[in-house]
Protein backbone atom coordinates (compact mmCIF):
# COMPACT_ATOMS: atom_id res chain seq x y z
CA UNK A 1 0.00 0.00 0.00
CA UNK A 2 3.02 2.45 0.66
CA UNK A 3 4.67 1.65 -1.96
CA UNK A 4 1.39 2.45 -4.45
CA UNK A 5 1.27 5.50 -2.79
CA UNK A 6 4.95 6.35 -3.31
CA UNK A 7 4.55 5.35 -7.09
CA UNK A 8 1.58 7.96 -7.14
CA UNK A 9 3.41 10.71 -6.30
CA UNK A 10 6.16 10.36 -8.21
CA UNK A 11 4.09 9.94 -11.40
CA UNK A 12 2.10 13.17 -9.92
CA UNK A 13 5.38 14.75 -10.02
CA UNK A 14 7.00 13.64 -12.97
CA UNK A 15 3.53 15.05 -14.72
CA UNK A 16 3.57 18.43 -13.31
CA UNK A 17 7.56 18.76 -14.15
CA UNK A 18 6.11 17.48 -17.93
CA UNK A 19 3.53 19.97 -17.97
CA UNK A 20 6.03 22.44 -16.47
CA UNK A 21 8.33 22.44 -19.16
CA UNK A 22 5.72 22.62 -21.59
CA UNK A 23 4.10 25.74 -20.32
CA UNK A 24 7.31 27.74 -19.94
CA UNK A 25 8.86 26.28 -23.55
CA UNK A 26 7.58 29.14 -25.47
CA UNK A 27 9.04 31.34 -22.85
CA UNK A 28 12.59 29.36 -22.96
CA UNK A 29 12.66 29.43 -26.91
CA UNK A 30 12.06 33.57 -26.97
CA UNK A 31 15.10 33.60 -24.33
CA UNK A 32 17.02 31.53 -26.56
CA UNK A 33 16.02 33.93 -29.91
CA UNK A 34 17.16 36.79 -27.97
CA UNK A 35 20.62 35.57 -28.25
CA UNK A 36 20.64 33.99 -31.81
CA UNK A 37 22.17 35.62 -34.44
CA UNK A 38 20.26 36.76 -37.50
CA UNK A 39 22.17 34.21 -39.34
CA UNK A 40 21.03 30.99 -37.25
CA UNK A 41 17.83 32.98 -36.47
CA UNK A 42 15.90 29.84 -38.55
CA UNK A 43 17.55 26.94 -37.27
CA UNK A 44 15.74 24.68 -34.85
CA UNK A 45 18.25 23.03 -32.73
CA UNK A 46 19.70 24.52 -29.91
CA UNK A 47 23.36 24.87 -31.21
CA UNK A 48 24.11 27.96 -32.22
CA UNK A 49 26.65 30.80 -31.59
CA UNK A 50 25.40 33.22 -29.18
CA UNK A 51 25.40 37.07 -28.94
CA UNK A 52 24.34 40.33 -27.38
CA UNK A 53 24.16 42.29 -30.36
CA UNK A 54 20.44 42.05 -30.21
CA UNK A 55 20.38 43.37 -27.15
CA UNK A 56 22.64 46.28 -27.59
CA UNK A 57 20.59 47.16 -30.85
CA UNK A 58 17.32 47.66 -28.94
CA UNK A 59 18.35 48.93 -25.61
CA UNK A 60 21.17 51.20 -26.84
CA UNK A 61 20.71 51.86 -30.45
CA UNK A 62 17.04 52.44 -30.21
CA UNK A 63 14.85 54.46 -28.35
CA UNK A 64 13.17 51.02 -26.49
CA UNK A 65 14.03 52.71 -22.81
CA UNK A 66 12.11 55.88 -23.91
CA UNK A 67 8.94 53.42 -25.55
CA UNK A 68 8.95 52.00 -21.92
CA UNK A 69 9.15 55.02 -20.10
CA UNK A 70 5.81 56.08 -21.74
CA UNK A 71 4.08 52.70 -21.16
CA UNK A 72 5.36 53.11 -17.35
CA UNK A 73 3.53 56.80 -17.31
CA UNK A 74 0.57 55.85 -18.95
CA UNK A 75 -0.38 52.19 -17.13
CA UNK A 76 0.93 53.44 -13.87
CA UNK A 77 -0.95 56.77 -14.02
CA UNK A 78 -3.92 55.12 -14.83
CA UNK A 79 -3.63 52.85 -12.27
CA UNK A 80 -3.24 55.54 -9.80
CA UNK A 81 -6.20 57.46 -11.21
CA UNK A 82 -8.74 53.94 -11.08
CA UNK A 83 -7.44 53.54 -7.44
CA UNK A 84 -8.40 57.22 -6.30
CA UNK A 85 -11.84 57.27 -8.26
CA UNK A 86 -12.70 53.32 -8.21
CA UNK A 87 -12.12 52.77 -5.01
CA UNK A 88 -14.99 55.02 -3.18
CA UNK A 89 -17.09 54.06 -6.25
CA UNK A 90 -16.63 50.34 -4.99
CA UNK A 91 -17.87 51.29 -1.27
CA UNK A 92 -20.58 53.02 -2.81
CA UNK A 93 -21.89 50.17 -4.46
CA UNK A 94 -21.02 47.83 -1.72
CA UNK A 95 -22.31 50.05 1.27
CA UNK A 96 -25.39 52.30 -0.45
CA UNK A 97 -28.74 51.16 -1.54
CA UNK A 98 -30.25 52.92 -4.31
CA UNK A 99 -32.20 52.87 -7.53
CA UNK A 100 -30.60 50.63 -10.42
CA UNK A 101 -27.24 49.96 -8.52
CA UNK A 102 -27.25 46.61 -9.88
CA UNK A 103 -27.83 47.90 -13.24
CA UNK A 104 -25.17 50.80 -12.77
CA UNK A 105 -22.62 48.04 -11.78
CA UNK A 106 -23.48 45.96 -14.49
CA UNK A 107 -23.00 48.88 -16.93
CA UNK A 108 -19.52 49.39 -15.46
CA UNK A 109 -18.30 46.11 -16.22
CA UNK A 110 -19.19 45.91 -19.22
CA UNK A 111 -17.00 48.44 -20.27
CA UNK A 112 -14.76 46.01 -19.56
CA UNK A 113 -15.75 43.33 -21.77
CA UNK A 114 -16.85 45.80 -25.22
CA UNK A 115 -14.53 45.54 -27.89
CA UNK A 116 -11.76 48.44 -28.13
CA UNK A 117 -12.57 48.57 -31.94
CA UNK A 118 -15.90 49.08 -31.47
CA UNK A 119 -15.23 52.63 -29.50
CA UNK A 120 -12.01 53.44 -31.23
CA UNK A 121 -12.51 55.02 -33.68
CA UNK A 122 -15.43 57.35 -32.01
CA UNK A 123 -12.56 58.52 -29.09
CA UNK A 124 -9.87 59.48 -32.33
CA UNK A 125 -12.32 61.86 -33.69
CA UNK A 126 -13.13 62.82 -30.03
CA UNK A 127 -9.64 63.19 -29.05
CA UNK A 128 -8.63 65.28 -31.75
CA UNK A 129 -11.21 68.36 -31.01
CA UNK A 130 -10.28 67.93 -27.76
CA UNK A 131 -6.68 68.56 -28.70
CA UNK A 132 -5.69 65.28 -26.47
CA UNK A 133 -4.32 63.05 -29.20
CA UNK A 134 -1.64 61.52 -28.87
CA UNK A 135 -0.65 62.49 -25.01
CA UNK A 136 -0.48 61.12 -22.30
CA UNK A 137 -3.48 62.67 -20.57
CA UNK A 138 -5.62 61.02 -23.60
CA UNK A 139 -4.08 57.50 -23.21
CA UNK A 140 -4.39 57.91 -19.22
CA UNK A 141 -7.93 58.76 -20.19
CA UNK A 142 -9.13 56.35 -22.18
CA UNK A 143 -6.77 53.39 -20.57
CA UNK A 144 -10.34 53.69 -17.59
CA UNK A 145 -12.13 51.74 -20.08
CA UNK A 146 -10.00 49.20 -19.36
CA UNK A 147 -8.57 49.48 -15.58
CA UNK A 148 -11.64 51.08 -13.78
CA UNK A 149 -14.31 48.49 -14.15
CA UNK A 150 -11.95 45.75 -12.91
CA UNK A 151 -10.81 47.47 -9.71
CA UNK A 152 -14.50 48.56 -8.66
CA UNK A 153 -15.98 45.29 -9.24
CA UNK A 154 -13.06 43.16 -7.48
CA UNK A 155 -12.62 45.98 -4.55
CA UNK A 156 -16.76 46.08 -3.94
CA UNK A 157 -16.66 42.21 -3.15
CA UNK A 158 -14.05 43.16 -0.27
CA UNK A 159 -16.17 45.71 0.60
CA UNK A 160 -19.33 43.95 0.71
CA UNK A 161 -17.26 40.88 3.00
CA UNK A 162 -16.09 43.83 6.00
CA UNK A 163 -19.22 43.56 8.37
CA UNK A 164 -20.97 47.26 8.31
CA UNK A 165 -21.09 46.34 12.41
CA UNK A 166 -17.19 48.01 12.66
CA UNK A 167 -18.46 51.46 10.78
CA UNK A 168 -21.34 51.51 13.12
CA UNK A 169 -19.06 50.82 16.12
CA UNK A 170 -16.47 53.33 14.74
CA UNK A 171 -19.26 55.87 14.49
CA UNK A 172 -20.10 55.36 17.94
CA UNK A 173 -16.72 56.04 19.22
CA UNK A 174 -16.54 59.19 17.53
CA UNK A 175 -14.64 58.55 14.39
CA UNK A 176 -15.41 61.04 11.32
CA UNK A 177 -16.17 58.95 7.64
CA UNK A 178 -13.06 59.45 6.30
CA UNK A 179 -11.53 58.65 9.78
CA UNK A 180 -13.19 55.00 9.21
CA UNK A 181 -12.54 54.62 5.70
CA UNK A 182 -8.72 55.70 5.10
CA UNK A 183 -7.75 54.16 8.45
CA UNK A 184 -9.73 51.06 9.05
CA UNK A 185 -11.41 50.09 5.40
CA UNK A 186 -8.20 50.73 3.43
CA UNK A 187 -5.94 48.80 5.38
CA UNK A 188 -8.84 45.98 5.61
CA UNK A 189 -9.34 45.27 1.56
CA UNK A 190 -5.55 46.53 1.04
CA UNK A 191 -4.50 42.39 -0.23
CA UNK A 192 -7.64 42.61 -2.57
CA UNK A 193 -6.82 46.24 -3.75
CA UNK A 194 -3.39 45.39 -4.67
CA UNK A 195 -4.03 42.45 -6.29
CA UNK A 196 -7.02 44.14 -8.48
CA UNK A 197 -4.19 47.03 -9.19
CA UNK A 198 -1.82 44.67 -10.42
CA UNK A 199 -4.22 43.37 -12.87
CA UNK A 200 -4.98 46.72 -13.75
CA UNK A 201 -1.68 47.76 -14.62
CA UNK A 202 -1.13 44.57 -16.71
CA UNK A 203 -4.18 45.07 -18.56
CA UNK A 204 -3.23 48.62 -19.56
CA UNK A 205 0.42 47.56 -20.35
CA UNK A 206 -0.69 45.25 -22.64
CA UNK A 207 -3.22 47.54 -24.36
CA UNK A 208 -2.00 47.53 -27.92
CA UNK A 209 -5.42 49.25 -29.67
CA UNK A 210 -5.63 51.88 -27.96
CA UNK A 211 -2.12 53.22 -28.39
CA UNK A 212 -2.08 52.40 -31.68
CA UNK A 213 -4.81 54.55 -32.79
CA UNK A 214 -4.83 57.32 -30.11
CA UNK A 215 -1.23 57.98 -29.84
CA UNK A 216 1.52 58.73 -32.78
CA UNK A 217 5.08 60.05 -32.23
CA UNK A 218 4.85 61.93 -28.43
CA UNK A 219 3.82 59.15 -26.84
CA UNK A 220 4.39 55.60 -28.37
CA UNK A 221 3.89 52.71 -25.76
CA UNK A 222 6.07 49.77 -25.70
CA UNK A 223 3.44 47.52 -27.15
CA UNK A 224 2.92 49.37 -30.76
CA UNK A 225 6.88 50.24 -30.49
CA UNK A 226 8.02 46.63 -30.69
CA UNK A 227 6.48 46.40 -34.26
CA UNK A 228 8.75 48.19 -35.42
CA UNK A 229 11.35 45.85 -35.36
CA UNK A 230 9.33 44.09 -37.95
CA UNK A 231 11.09 45.48 -40.67
CA UNK A 232 9.51 45.93 -44.52
CA UNK A 233 11.53 43.87 -46.05
CA UNK A 234 12.28 41.36 -43.27
CA UNK A 235 12.03 41.05 -39.83
CA UNK A 236 14.72 41.42 -36.94
CA UNK A 237 13.18 38.28 -35.17
CA UNK A 238 16.02 38.48 -32.20
CA UNK A 239 15.62 41.88 -31.68
CA UNK A 240 12.00 41.51 -31.27
CA UNK A 241 12.36 38.79 -28.92
CA UNK A 242 14.44 41.26 -26.86
CA UNK A 243 11.75 43.58 -26.97
CA UNK A 244 8.91 41.07 -25.61
CA UNK A 245 11.14 39.63 -22.89
CA UNK A 246 12.60 42.99 -21.53
CA UNK A 247 8.83 44.89 -22.11
CA UNK A 248 7.54 41.91 -19.32
CA UNK A 249 9.91 42.65 -16.94
CA UNK A 250 7.96 45.63 -15.17
CA UNK A 251 5.34 43.35 -14.45
CA UNK A 252 7.07 40.78 -13.40
CA UNK A 253 8.81 42.59 -10.70
CA UNK A 254 5.80 44.66 -9.75
CA UNK A 255 4.09 41.32 -8.91
CA UNK A 256 7.20 40.06 -7.27
CA UNK A 257 7.44 42.98 -4.78
CA UNK A 258 4.14 42.71 -3.87
CA UNK A 259 3.62 38.64 -3.66
CA UNK A 260 2.74 38.52 -0.37
CA UNK A 261 -0.25 40.93 -0.63
CA UNK A 262 -0.83 39.28 -3.80
CA UNK A 263 -1.01 35.60 -3.24
CA UNK A 264 -3.27 36.45 -0.18
CA UNK A 265 -5.69 38.90 -2.12
CA UNK A 266 -5.99 36.11 -4.56
CA UNK A 267 -6.67 33.45 -2.02
CA UNK A 268 -9.29 34.96 -0.24
CA UNK A 269 -10.91 36.33 -3.75
CA UNK A 270 -10.76 32.23 -4.45
CA UNK A 271 -12.38 31.41 -0.82
CA UNK A 272 -14.79 34.46 -0.66
CA UNK A 273 -16.10 33.53 -5.01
Amino acid sequence: MESKKRLGRVVQNLLLVIYTIFALFPLLWMLILTIKPDAQMYTTTFVFSPTLDNYKAVIFQSDYLKYMLDSLIVAGGAVIVSVVAGVPAAYALARYNFKKKEDIAFQILSFKFAPEILVVLPLFMLFQKLGIYDSYFGLIWVYQLICMPLLIWVVRGYFEDISVEIEHAAQVDGYTWYQIFFKMLVPLIKPGLVSAALLAFIFAWNSFTFPLILAGTNVQPITVAITKFLGTDSAHYGQLAVAATVSALPAIIFALCIQKHLVRGLSFGAVKG
